[in-house]
């Protein structure tokens, strides 16, 4: 009988319910957000994982028949209609996971300096998870930062020698950045990094929770303790030979039509793609035989397939299975007005 109920499902754009996690930098911009029931914690909530995989946590189904069961149980019973030909995350138990991780950052002062090892550093580690993950800035304060990279000319001479001298000299030998809205950056494993206070912004990554942290900026827990530094972990992990730029700057133009920006399209474990939408758009997974991502940054947007009618609250990921096909975005905007809508593909 349960084998029937399987297969009498058709999928559809699921959407899931957001996990809030304390974090010592936590800010208030996800409580200023409309929709969000950001609960009351001891800690300030710094992340939304909109949708998750993994071992002790999978986000859970918010709208529809399978409303209340998590990615995991979709992708064991569902596989093929979900994932289509894209690869699932194998991890050390030998369960396929979902492959992406997304979430939603809120600093309200800065994270920590840190780096996230490629397949090539976890296998000379002997542990860790590969992680490449790419940032699209929602909202940021004034004088708000982005740091990523090794500025063009420092040696990792100089990088050692200011670990032994402070933070203020760490800081001077990084490629730093104003944290405008609509522009991504891409942390591709092995590239130091570290968000300014004052930064909400979007994350899309490999389904990972592995970072070492080279610094802390001499933060101190409520307690007085500081949290654990990783100095032999990232300087395996560190690329020092890498020191392209990492912001892809967003649009600054207006349009009275649709258009689309390529965002990220080299990375082989996601592409991304910024759309501005006026009006409605197609989309199709067949194109790329996989499931499809739509975060809503800044407008509702509906959703329609031969399955229904999904309506994407903004600051909101929709998961549209790769067996869906065709489908329509339609932003729920006024005249003159322009929604933000960040497509991930595999």
């Amino acid at each position: 009988m349960e084998e029937i109920k399987k297969m009498e499902i058709q999928l559809y754009p699921l959407l899931f319910e957001p996990v809030y996690k304390e974090r010592i930098w936590g800010g208030e911009q996800l409580k200023n957000t409309p929709g969000r029931a950001v609960p009351e914690t001891g800690l300030p909530v710094g992340e939304a994982w909109e949708i998750c995989d993994r071992k002790d946590l999978s986000s859970i189904v918010e709208n529809g028949v399978l409303k209340g069961k998590d990615l995991h149980y979709v992708l064991k019973n569902h596989r093929a209609a979900l994932l289509g030909s894209a690869a699932g995350y194998v991890m050390d138990d030998g369960e396929e996971y979902f492959p992406l991780l997304v979430k939603l950052i809120d600093a309200a002062s800065r994270l920590s300096l840190q780096v996230h090892p490629s397949a090539e550093h976890c296998r000379i580690l002997g542990k860790g998870e590969e992680k490449n993950e790419l940032w699209y800035v929602i909202r940021s304060e004034k004088d708000a930062r982005i740091f990523a990279g090794l500025s063009p000319m420092v040696t990792k001479t100089q990088f050692m020698d200011a670990l032994e001298g402070g933070d203020g000299e760490l800081e001077e030998l990084l490629q730093s950045f104003d944290a405008a809205a609509g522009d991504a950056y891409f942390i591709y494993a092995g590239r130091l990094h570290a968000i300014g206070a004052g930064v909400l912004l979007l994350e899309i990554q490999q389904n990972s929770d592995t970072t070492y942290r080279v610094s802390d900026w001499g933060r101190t827990c409520a307690d007085g303790s500081k949290r654990e530094l990783h100095i032999k972990e990232s300087m395996t992990c560190i690329d020092f030979t890498e020191r392209t730029v990492a912001r892809i700057t967003g649009a600054s133009d207006s349009s009275f039509h649709n258009r689309k920006y390529t965002i990220l399209d080299k990375c082989g474990y996601f592409q991304v793609t910024d759309l501005k939408l006026v009006e409605e758009i197609h989309g199709n997974t067949e194109s790329s035989s996989s499931f499809h991502l739509l975060s809503a940054i800044d407008h509702d947007v509906r959703v329609e397939t031969s399955a229904g009618s999904t309506l994407v609250p903004a600051s909101r990921t929709c998961l549209i299975p790769a067996c869906t096909g065709r489908y329509r975005i339609v932003p729920l905007v006024k005249a003159g007005e322009c929604a933000d809508v960040i497509l991930t593909t595999r």
